[in-house]
């Protein structure tokens, strides 16, 4: 064993401790039966899960929160992709403007783009839509999207693309057949980054949702805001298992490694 392995465990496991144990405490207040946020001493209860299946303003924000993640990561995954091959690809005259703009969303705080976006439709008068809060998430999550999709495209040798052309194949089916699965692993890691960022948006969205597109991060906010009850650590139990869940699946499926990190690419 290495001199300071001991040592080494010990401080990842208090580590982990630390990260995991918050998440722990509010799974297991989602399990009391008392009115108010408590440990489960007296008992375990499902009474708060009862009462989340019976919530139906919590259930459309949840879904409308996976709606609106799909529909804006996959938008950010689509413009991604031309975006970072024009940027890696070509040495054109304001390409890094092109890029720092791309990226700007990143540096401006949410406060300001939510109070941006509220001005702006409400000029416009084409707020309260699905679509208008589709279009707020997409810029918000864009950055995600492009950085990872940026990282696969950089340094991508294009021989075998114009092997591809030389051979009669057309541009699209090149970069369908030949260029797409080469950058596949930057492009779902950069969907999955942007849909995980459009689910847990909160600080813009409130400036710009409205009672007829309310997300569960809204919908969450206002029930912490109104009232005090652990109807919110089963909504956060749900959403940690969940998690946990679609990671195992993933891992399965693709492994984590390869989407995250662009192992074997």
């Amino acid at each position: 064993m290495h001199k300071n392995g001991f040592f080494s465990l010990l401080f990842h496991a208090l580590f982990v401790t630390f990260i995991v144990a918050p998440l722990v405490v509010v799974m297991a207040m989602a399990f009391t039966s008392k009115g108010y946020l408590s440990l489960p001493t007296d008992g375990l209860s499902l009474r708060w899960f009862r009462a989340l299946a019976d919530n139906q303003e919590m259930l459309d924000a949840f879904a409308l929160s996976i709606k609106l993640g799909l529909a804006s990561a996959t938008i950010a995954a689509l413009l991604a992709i031309p975006a970072a091959l024009a940027i890696s690809r070509y040495d054109f005259p304001g390409r890094g403007a092109v890029t720092g703009f791309l990226l700007s969303p990143l540096m401006i705080p949410s406060v300001v783009l939510g109070i941006a976006f509220l001005r702006f439709f409400s000029l416009a008068q084409i707020g309260g839509s699905f679509w208008a809060l589709t279009l707020t998430h997409v810029i918000v999550v864009l950055p995600y999207a492009l950085r990872l999709t940026l990282a696969s495209t950089i340094g991508l040798e294009r021989d075998i693309e114009h092997a591809a052309l030389s051979l009669g194949a057309s541009r699209w089916t090149a970069f369908y057949r030949v260029v797409l699965p080469r950058i596949r692993t930057g492009v779902v890691g950069g969907w999955m980054l942007a849909f995980i960022q459009s689910f847990d948006e909160l600080t813009m969205t409130v400036f710009v949702a409205t009672p007829g597109t309310t997300t569960l991060p809204v919908a969450m906010y206002n029930q912490i805001s109104q009232t005090i009850d652990p109807l919110i650590t089963a909504v956060s139990t749900v959403l940690i298992v969940g998690t946990l869940l679609l990671m195992l699946i993933l891992d399965r499926m693709v492994g984590l490694d390869r989407v995250l990190i662009g192992e074997g690419k």
